[in-house]
């Protein structure tokens, strides 16, 4: 393999090959195929794959419609983040990406060659998940593909096919699709839209972003180079190699380095992403830096940040998804990871609609929650990109005042910060139960739990109780989840009936009985349907999870799957009334009852 200088790289080792899909038409009858499916996802991507997979959780089918032919081509996305490696645990896929990904925690920021910012993500030792992976796109594509073959009766992908039209009606929807093979109709009674930014279903229903696009633009370049150059996030403003430019840098797996620079506003798109005009800039770059190893380019691309979103996520029996709902600037890594989120809430919800258990009002939550997240995500990401690229002389000299400073002044050096996405709570979503007075910390209605350790009992070989470490996100499953805090691992009366009668239902709810650490707990003492782990307190690598829940004995919380709280109590009498008023469970004898009590 040549490299920029001439020299000969090593070769890659364990890198990707990508492998190519045929395209495969269904069984049609007139033109159209011969039964309807319940969910057609359009875009195969991390968020369309994601979605897919969380419906199969739940027994629902879906068929994935995918342009191309392969997973991406190119880096593309290369942060994950502890929220989507946590809900890639749930769908089965975190061990591939964390076997093969590179871990980090922090980044610096050089003002020309001087740093000026050294920051650390919130982290703990001995924590189940990083804050943070850098992984190619196609790993993570490939590590879902994978999972989905798991799931061959309920998840098809269709590969080299391209919607070309859709019709929208009252209960379903018809989708014009073009293949290699030949055109067909599918229809669907639901279709997700996760087509990316340029969606054409967007486009077909005459929908349009709203928001704001930043001239300022960046190439992004994948060079393959051996350095022990630690991974973490890079950035330098008017660095000597490019005066005038910002350069950010990332470590990712298969010794591929990637770049991203900003080019000047008077530079043609065309001409900036040309190999003669960007790879003088990286080799500067490298120089400047110390890199003297060999490197070769991989794939070149050009960026420019955008915070656009749709009114409404929701539109009839169609749901936007990713890019195809909003488009995030790329700095503080919120694109894939916030579309992968948006994958995850709507998963769920369309299951439990399309299995009969919830109503159809639950997908409006969806568009609230997720437009909501979408324009705090914005909020965040237009900050940081006002600073990597100051859209104006203002900004640039608010930023160059402030670089000057950092270095001598702390104080000031929180306005690098990129702030790095971060799970967002929900505290208006329409899901919230009121809260529950008598609490002084906690996780109220809409906050997201975080992992805690604890010892999960199990039996051993004679049936005695046998605790095993583990965190409460693996304890966690695809149910509504109640955690019950209790001196004894049996339900409080009553609760145990109305939980298995919902799980008779085929209602997806279980419970989870949190004990204290020492407590003695008999494998007889179980309640029915529930799991039993044990506290780990006084442990410093972790606040205790009484102390994260703000919890004593007979506290509750009500989970959703996504592990937002739907509300908790100091002393739930009953589930049944808390479950359908949150408008989780299709149940109007118990709503109606519930309502009645509550007026």
């Amino acid at each position: 393999m040549e490299t920029c200088s001439g020299e000969k790289a090593s070769p890659v080792t364990q890198a990707y090959v990508r492998q190519r899909h045929a395209a495969v038409r269904p069984f049609l009858h007139e033109g159209r195929e011969a039964r309807r499916q319940p969910v057609i996802i359009v875009g195969g991507g991390p968020v369309g794959l994601t979605t897919a997979l969380t419906l199969a959780r739940y027994g629902v089918r879906s068929v994935v419609i995918e342009q191309d032919d392969g997973t991406c081509e190119g880096s593309r996305a290369i942060c994950v983040s502890r929220r989507s490696l946590e809900i890639f645990s749930q769908l089965g896929a975190a061990s591939a990406l964390l076997d093969k990904g590179l871990s980090w925690r922090g980044g610096r920021s050089f003002y020309r060659d001087r740093e000026v910012l050294h920051f650390e993500m919130p982290s703990q030792p001995g924590e189940r998940l990083p804050p943070m992976i850098n992984i190619q796109q196609y790993y993570v594509e490939q590590a879902l593909l994978d999972c989905a073959e798991a799931f061959d009766s309920l998840i098809e992908i269709r590969w080299q096919s391209r919607v070309t039209g859709l019709t929208v009606l009252s209960d379903h929807v018809a989708v014009q699709i073009e293949t290699p093979a030949g055109a067909y109709v599918a229809e669907g009674s639901w279709l997700v839209a996760s087509d990316g930014g340029r969606s054409g279903v967007r486009d077909a229903l005459g929908l349009s972003l709203s928001g704001t696009q930043y001239e300022g633009r960046y190439v992004i370049v994948d060079i393959e180079m051996d350095s022990e150059r630690p991974t973490e996030r890079y950035a330098w403003f008017d660095p000597p190699s490019n005066p005038g430019s910002t350069i950010l840098m990332h470590k990712q797996p298969d010794n591929v380095w990637r770049i991203d620079y900003q080019v000047r506003a008077d530079e043609d798109p065309e001409e900036a992403v040309k190999p003669e005009n960007v790879l003088p800039r990286v080799q500067s770059h490298l120089a400047m830096i110390g890199e003297t190893a060999p490197w070769r380019p991989l794939w070149i691309s050009i960026y420019n940040a955008k915070c656009l979103t749709l009114e409404r996520y929701l539109h009839g029996r169609v749901v936007f998804a990713g890019d195809a709902a909003h488009l995030v600037p790329i700095f503080g890594v919120r694109g894939m990871n916030s579309g992968v989120e948006d994958a995850f809430n709507l998963g769920w919800k369309l299951a439990f609609v399309a299995q009969g258990w919830s109503p159809l009002s639950l997908l409006d939550s969806y568009s609230d929650e997720r437009r909501y997240a979408a324009v705090e995500n914005m909020r965040q990401g237009a900050k940081s990109t006002e600073f990597m690229a100051p859209p104006h002389r203002g900004f640039e000299l608010m930023r160059t005042a402030v670089l000057g400073l950092a270095g001598e002044h702390p104080g000031v050096r929180t306005l690098i910060n990129p702030r790095q996405t971060a799970a967002i709570a929900l505290p208006t979503s329409p899901l919230n139960l009121a809260d529950n007075a008598g609490f002084e910390g906690g996780l109220p209605p809409g906050a997201i739990i975080q992992d805690a350790a604890l010892a999960h009992v199990t039996a051993d070989a004679n049936d005695a109780p046998s605790p095993v470490q583990t965190f409460l996100g693996t304890v966690l499953g695809k149910e509504v989840t109640l955690i019950y805090f209790g001196t004894a691992a049996h339900l409080p009366h009553g609760w145990s009936r109305e939980i298995t009668g919902r799980q008779a239902k085929g209602q997806p709810v279980t419970v989870v009985t949190v004990l204290p650490e020492g407590t003695r707990s008999e494998m007889a003492d179980r309640a029915d349907g529930a799991d039993t782990v044990r506290a780990v307190c006084g442990d410093d690598r972790f606040h205790s999870v009484y102390r994260l829940f703000d919890a004593k004995a007979g506290t509750a919380y009500l989970l959703r799957p996504d592990g937002h709280v739907l509300g908790r109590w100091r002393d739930l009498d009953r589930v049944d009334p808390a479950l359908a008023l949150a408008g989780v469970f299709q149940d109007d004898a118990v709503r109606c009852m519930a309502e009645g009590a509550q007026s």
